[in-house]
């Protein structure tokens, strides 16, 4: 037993780093949005095309993505998906050179196509490679906290290279953080490549899968689940994205006019709490039930968010925040975008318990309801632009009641939507 642990130890860390890559070039969107805001003069709506493109290729490439792994196993997935990355940074990179805004939607776009595979490769490998059901859910949620420091560090970064001057925040000033996920990215394929990946049951599934007259969408709880992850990644995306363009937004357009290495913090800071979130999540997860920490924190959201749209703007606090020399300071915002903030803990551990109250019960269609829950990650791109659009309409924090019915729903799957209707169905 030993040697098995120690035969998947660097699958793991491989898994592992693939998490980290995923966020930190996904959370290149966040920030991306002020930048391409100032430099094509961009609306709310259209500065949030870049994270539309991202998540909305995971709708064309999360079925295909399946398909491929089942045909060429995971290893090729993920080396595919590497270079499927490299070449979606670079177009991004290309975007900045030529200045041309559908170039960069295109690079966003093909990003987008890289992290639906990694994201195919590395949920049901790392679930599949614990020894029981509850190791690979703690594997899943340690992977999520891997997750949530790129995410905590590219807004970060980003922010502190666009430095002062609103003139100067351009593509090009990304190019650091750009060339850093590139290199990555090689560095990876190299790394991956000489690595031996486990290929689980690829096969068999396959035929199963062939021969069944039932599919995953047979299950009313799994097909509302579908609908809570859209949502949830919606949701996710959506908070930090839209408080990052209000913080930095000019006081005429109805924004704070705060400095981007400012904003960058305070977003920072709300994937800092979902790191902390997951890990304590990790800790948690095998003392309460998935159902239980769903309703706990989707009620808190609720509230949370109530009372970040309800507070008067005016009125700022001075709240912690996650700085770019990794120390910890103050800033000066809203008291609303603080409580916002703080929605971070109360979706870190949203995925995974929403993902294990769908897919419990299923048996042998679970492989297959992974699948089709990558295709519903597009959330995370129509959602944010919705509320960008109801930001440009209404303004920044009304467009939050997108949000608040977002977490009302998740709620509402908590306390009922989850319940397993057709155990009639043979999952043997």
């Amino acid at each position: 037993m030993n040697n098995q642990k120690k035969s998947y130890a660097l699958p793991i860390a491989m898994m592992f780093a693939l998490f980290f890559m995923i966020a930190f070039v996904t959370g290149l969107q966040n920030p991306m949005g002020v930048i391409v805001k100032n430099q094509f003069g961009a609306t709310n709506f259209l500065s949030q095309l870049g994270n539309f493109a991202i998540f909305i290729a995971y709708a064309f490439m999360g079925i295909p993505a399946g398909m491929m792994l089942q045909k060429i196993g995971y290893k090729k997935t993920a080396l595919t998906a590497l270079i499927v990355g490299f070449l979606g940074v670079g177009t991004t990179f290309f975007s900045g050179q030529v200045e041309n805004f559908a170039v960069y939607i295109l690079g966003a776009f093909i990003t987008g196509f890289a992290m639906t595979m990694f994201n195919v490769v590395v949920n049901p490998l790392l679930n599949g490679l614990g020894a029981n059901e509850r190791q690979g859910n703690q594997l899943l949620q340690f992977g999520g906290s891997i997750n949530s420091i790129g995410a905590t560090i590219v807004p970060v970064l980003v922010g502190y290279l666009m430095g002062t001057d609103e003139s100067m925040r351009t593509i090009a000033k990304a190019n650091p953080a750009l060339f850093l996920a590139m290199g990555i990215f090689v560095l990876a394929f190299f790394v991956l490549y000489f690595v031996d990946i486990p290929e689980p049951f690829i096969s068999k599934e396959k035929k199963e899968k062939v021969k069944d007259p039932h599919s995953a969408l047979s299950f009313r709880h799994f097909v509302l689940g579908m609908i809570a992850i859209f949502i949830y990644v919606g949701v996710e995306v959506g908070i930090p994205n839209i408080a990052n363009l209000f913080l930095t937004s000019g006081l005429e357009s109805g924004g704070m006019g705060l400095d981007p290495s400012v904003a960058g913090t305070v977003v920072g800071t709300y994937w800092f709490l979902m790191l902390l979130g997951r890990l304590t999540g990790g800790i948690l997860g095998s003392k309460f039930s998935s159902r239980t920490m769903l309703t706990t924190v989707s009620s808190i959201a609720i509230i949370l968010v109530l009372f970040a749209i309800f507070m008067p703007t005016d009125v700022i606090v001075k709240m912690p925040v996650f700085k770019s020399d990794i120390s910890f300071g103050l800033a000066e915002v809203p008291v609303g975008i603080m409580f916002l903030i703080f929605v971070g803990l109360c979706t870190s551990v949203m995925w995974g318990s929403i993902f294990n109250l769908a897919t419990s019960g299923l048996g042998k269609y679970t492989a297959a309801a992974s699948g089709l829950f990558m295709t519903m990650v597009c959330g995370g791109g129509i959602l944010p632009a919705v509320q960008g659009w109801i930001a440009d309409m209404a303004g920044f924090m009304n467009s939050y009641f997108l949000v608040l019915a977002g977490v009302l729903y998740i709620f509402f799957y908590a306390i009922a939507g989850h319940k397993n209707v057709n155990k009639d169905i043979k999952t043997a």
